[in-house]
């Protein structure tokens, strides 16, 4: 044994072959954490000093190869000063370059995943074998950052700048079969085989079979492009790149930056470049904010998993009640993850319209290539149309989706309970109606509880699971479980009127109504909060929610918090209601709607709409805006995270984003809060009192502002 660690180990083999393997004992998955990177130096100082060696293979024990960076210790790093934060990167790289610079030829085999820093290890092999379940790329800009380990400065010089751009400003992990054809790896080899193989090239090179010295000479070197093609290359992909992420964006672009400046250069010199540009973003409020963002989608799936292991219910065949857009949607969602489904409704027309919701989406896929013709008819089999309630009786878990009725949802979870096991779980897909009331007449309330989808359900990566006063742990396991299993990130939320998502995005509408009563231009105030980082300003979100659907919300809400959002006199939601303006559902809310060449609702503006809404008279500036918008909504998220309506502040930035689109890069409503400063917020609140109860601050805000608190710990 020439070295054993926590996390690698390196042993000699036969004929002078080192075997390097990285096998995580603290961990399922190996990743560069600091105690590996230590350990990965010591290696390299032992093999360099270790009598004999000829070549080293480096391996996993584990399922995946290197997953990456420990992005756990990327939150306490990002606070530390750029002197520190430079030092680190350029010790850390000089640990990648001494293993690269070792006297004698390396190989790597891939067995998993190998993204991130797992790449770079790669990268600084002489040869990369793989087998076909392999996946490698640099996905660094995902999280805001680049890649830190001399990804930018290896890749480029294997596969040339336009490639090495394209994989990491989009972030996407490449099969083999894409990486073979670029070059980035060497051979695609049966699983069994990448260890052998990689031993045969490193035996193979030390007997001057191959050419090991000019492959690594190569990514030392300067890229081999004359001004004209660096031109191309660079300039073409600062438009085509800065298009899409600028200027929320920046890891993309400083990447092309640094990847061109460094290009001219060699490698040692370039990685200077590299250090630069990774401590620039690191140090951006985007990185912590989609560095928390993964961390956040980390921990709700791992109450994901706990959730399955604890649930003592599995759910085998699930049904929904209620056919048309919605209805198809769930079942369509259902089948696709391999739980068969049973949709149910009273009239055939509904369900034809269920099923070709389902059929339609899945055709899109098969038009995308993302599935096969016998794959989609397969999942269609699995959906079982029926006017009749005896094909739901034998089912696990029920979603009621019926009309948005509390008297018809009570009747029909009272029939439908009737008839299914007393272990089946019923659930209401319900967006404002209490669980507590509708729970009312059931016999088994501790068997139910709510089970929000948002729409499109097959883009929306959220379902709010509302736990009633008489849910039991179990039923809201066993729902947990299902949501995660049609893959979908469940947030458990209490009931409460408008649960969590909705009571929270309401104030943010009546920033909006305000504003609007006061004159303003619902064009300009979508066009500030679209710069914000909105998917959709809000007057358009509120026409693509539904006119009708909002001002019921908006009346539960006031019922339910009159304080602070009780209905306002001349609402532009209520006068559009009257007036049968519904949204895109009808054509006409704020905006009109027409279907282009694709059947997609084309969005236009008519003058018209301020004959019925009342004349603009007033321009605002873009941070009143901002803030007349965003305050009532911080301070209701921060309420709900108060009362326990929503368990961690994780939980509830994370229902935002995957619920209704917070922009990401401000990695939701607390996070952008802290990052503010919340002593900012409180005076920024000061000068909107007159507005009424719903910019007040909370009283726990304050005191966490007072005592310079934030909601998220590093």
């Amino acid at each position: 044994m020439i070295y054993e660690g926590q996390s690698l180990r390196c042993e000699m083999l036969d004929n002078g072959i080192a075997e390097v393997i990285f096998d995580s004992k603290t961990g399922s998955v190996n990743k560069f954490d600091k105690v590996t990177l230590a350990e990965l130096k010591d290696v390299v100082e032992a093999l360099g000093s270790t009598d004999g060696v000829r070549g080293a293979v480096v391996t996993s024990a584990k399922g995946v190869f290197v997953v990456g960076a420990d992005i756990t210790e990327f939150l306490a790093m990002f606070k530390e000063s750029r002197e520190q934060m430079l030092a680190w990167s350029a010790d850390a790289n000089a640990i990648f370059s001494g293993f690269e610079d070792l006297p004698f030829p390396t190989a790597v085999a891939l067995n998993g995943f190998a993204l991130g820093g797992g790449m770079e290890m790669a990268l600084a092999c002489d040869f990369r074998i793989a087998s076909p379940a392999a996946r490698v790329g640099l996905p660094e800009t995902q999280l805001g950052i680049i890649p830190g380990f001399g990804g930018t400065v290896r890749l480029p010089r294997l596969i040339g700048a336009d490639n090495a751009i394209e994989w990491i400003a989009t972030a996407k992990s490449q099969k083999p079969e894409a990486a073979l054809k670029v070059g980035v790896i060497d051979a695609v080899v049966a699983p069994e085989s990448t260890k052998d193989i990689a031993i045969q090239m490193v035996t193979d090179a030390a007997d001057g079979k191959l050419d090991w010295q000019n492959r690594r000479k190569l990514k030392q070197s300067p890229l081999k492009l004359n001004k004209l093609e660096s031109m191309m290359a660079f300039n073409v992909a600062k438009g085509v790149v800065g298009a899409k992420a600028l200027p929320h964006y920046p890891a993309p672009m400083e990447a092309i930056r640094v990847i061109e400046e460094g290009s001219r250069l060699a490698r040692d010199e370039a990685l200077k470049i590299e250090h630069d540009g990774f401590v620039n973003v690191c140090q951006t409020p985007q990185a912590r904010a989609m560095v928390q963002i993964f961390l956040s989608d980390q921990l709700l799936k791992a109450k994901a998993k706990k959730a399955a292991k604890t649930a003592t219910k599995e759910i085998k065949q699930a049904a929904v009640l209620g056919a048309g857009i919605m209805g198809g949607g769930i079942a369509y969602q259902s089948a696709s993850k391999g739980i068969p489904v049973v949709m149910k409704d009273i009239n055939q027309p509904a369900l034809d319209l269920g099923m070709n919701e389902a059929i339609k989406i899945l055709g899109k896929g098969v038009k995308l290539g993302k599935l096969t013709a016998d794959k989609m008819a397969k999942v269609v089999s699995t959906i079982t149309p029926t006017l009749d309630y005896s094909a739901v009786k034998h089912c696990d878990l029920i979603v009621e989706a019926v009309v948005e009725n509390p008297k018809v949802k009570d009747a029909v979870l009272q029939e439908v309970e009737s008839i299914i096991a007393d272990d089946a779980i019923l659930t209401s897909n319900t967006s404002t109606i209490s669980i507590d009331l509708l729970a009312t007449n059931l016999k088994r309330p501790e068997n139910f509880c709510g089970m929000h989808f948002f729409n499109p359900v097959h883009k929306m990566p959220l379902v709010e699971v509302i736990r009633g006063a008489k849910t039991s742990d179990e039923t809201v396991a066993a729902t947990v479980a299902y949501a995660s299993a049609m893959g979908k990130s469940a947030v458990v939320v209490e009931d409460c009127p408008g649960f969590y998502v909705n009571r929270v995005l309401f104030p943010y509408f009546r920033g909006f109504s305000l504003l609007m009563n006061e004159g303003a231009d619902f064009r300009q105030l979508d066009k500030v909060m679209t710069k914000f980082g909105w998917p959709m300003g809000p007057a358009y979100l509120m026409d693509v929610v539904g006119i009708d659907t909002g001002f019921h919300c908006a009346g539960v809400l006031a019922e339910g918090y009159p304080d602070r959002m009780a209905m306002i006199d001349g609402d532009v939601i209520a006068k559009l209601y009257d007036n049968k303006n519904f949204g895109q559902k009808t054509g006409s809310g704020f905006y009109t709607y027409s279907l282009d060449k694709k059947g997609r609702p084309k969005k236009e503006f008519v003058e018209q709409i301020f004959e019925l809404l009342g004349t603009p008279n007033k321009q605002y500036e873009q941070q009143e805006i901002i803030e007349r918008m965003m305050l009532p909504l911080i301070f209701e998220v921060a309420r709900c995270l108060e009362e326990g309506i929503v368990a961690t502040a994780e939980e509830a930035d994370m229902a935002l984003i995957y619920g209704i689109g917070f922009p990401p890069f401000r990695g939701g409503a607390l996070k952008y809060a802290d990052e503010i400063g919340l002593a900012n917020i409180v005076a920024m609140a000061e000068k909107y009192q007159s507005l009424g109860v719903c910019y007040e601050v909370p009283e726990n805000f304050k005191t966490m502002a007072a005592n310079n608190q934030t909601f998220y710990k590093a």
